[in-house]
């Protein structure tokens, strides 16, 4: 069986190396290489033709081709669908602002999670993704635009920390001076709620910001939307919030889709103000996306300012985030279920 090289860190490299009989030192020209998204061992110029036999024979290198990409004629955002080497394809968004380009990258292939407003599930799980698959996925957009991606949101496909381990994997790969060096406080990622893992998390202390996908304020209605709330209840996942907070000295950013009619009224408002007391937060309304088979509507503009006031009132800041790529389906999940022959198809590049 080849050995993922990708998902190496560098230090396993060289004593991987060395068991080949090979000068340990090389680990870290592979290492650089890899990080600069070369997609094969050819293309490593400074390392002997012997050597890159032996890695061909031991190892390959994960790429993520571009099946499909969107752009948004409005603010130049790009969606692309990306396939792996056994067929299975995910979704990532780049985004350009004024600080830089920020990528969110997908983190399973599909997700268990089952949130009813989320495209992704739909579909069902298939897979996780391995290190070297998230790192391919920022390689192939920095090639395909010629930029440099300075930040990283966790929040494509999948829930992350349903992916524990290769995605701290990737975390250290994705920041480490030798590759792509991305700071962690340049990182965002976001959960449903996986309590035990947002305690593990916290004691690893990466300073990375973590969202938290919270959309309602009581257990009946974030039950009835977010499977996993039948799990760990609200109670249990602010708790975990609150020691996330301690332990990190981060703020946490919590996700509020605005449905209409469904968690959006003055009373959900006031329900969430008093349940986010003594948290170091923010809440980040977005309004829902349009999902086939939902029956779901975004609030209205007045009743999302009214959201935040009252949130305000109670020492809670609140904004509503900025739709990009609107006109492609930016959200993940739904370029996938196109490919899948789930929904009609929309205008592409």
């Amino acid at each position: 069986m080849l050995t993922d090289i990708k998902s190496m860190y560098e230090e396993e490299i060289k004593d991987m190396l060395i068991g080949m009989g090979e000068q340990g030192y090389r680990a870290s020209q592979i290492f650089k290489w890899l990080h600069e998204g070369v997609k094969s061992f050819d293309e490593m110029t400074n390392i002997s033709k012997e050597l890159r036999q032996k890695l061909v024979e031991n190892c390959y290198i994960s790429n993520a081709a571009i099946e499909k990409k969107l752009i948004s004629s409005y603010d130049g955002t790009e969606k692309y669908l990306f396939s792996f080497a056994d067929g299975e394809t995910v979704e990532s968004v780049l985004m350009k602002y004024h600080h830089g380009y920020t990528s969110c990258i997908s983190t399973q292939v599909g997700c268990k999670m089952g949130c009813s407003f989320c495209a992704t599930g739909k579909s069902g799980f298939s897979r996780n993704l391995t290190a070297s698959e998230m790192l391919a996925q920022l390689q192939a957009e920095q090639k395909d635009n010629n930029i440099r991606i300075s930040n990283i949101v966790l929040m494509g496909m999948g829930e992350p920390l349903d992916n524990f381990d290769n995605v701290m994997r990737f975390l250290r790969l994705v920041s480490n001076e030798h590759g792509m060096n991305v700071g962690m406080r340049h990182i965002s990622l976001s959960t449903c709620g996986i309590v035990p893992r947002i305690y593990e998390l916290a004691d690893m202390k990466l300073q990375l910001t973590l969202s938290v996908s919270l959309h309602a304020p009581n257990d009946q209605i974030r039950s009835r939307t977010m499977p996993v709330n039948r799990k760990y209840n609200i109670n249990q996942l602010l708790e975990a919030c609150r020691y996330y907070c301690k332990n990190t000295g981060r703020r946490i950013s919590f996700e509020y889709a605005m449905i209409d009619g469904i968690n959006d009224s003055d009373g959900c408002a006031k329900e969430l103000g008093e349940k986010l007391k003594g948290i170091i937060a923010h809440v980040n309304l977005i309004p829902v996306n349009t999902v086939g088979g939902t029956g779901y509507k975004k609030s209205k503009r007045d009743r999302m300012k009214r959201f935040i006031d009252i949130l305000a009132e109670r020492g809670i800041t609140a904004t509503v985030r900025r739709t990009l790529g609107s006109d492609i389906n930016a959200s993940c999940g739904q370029l996938r279920r196109q490919s899948l022959g789930e929904v009609k198809e929309e205008n592409s590049t």
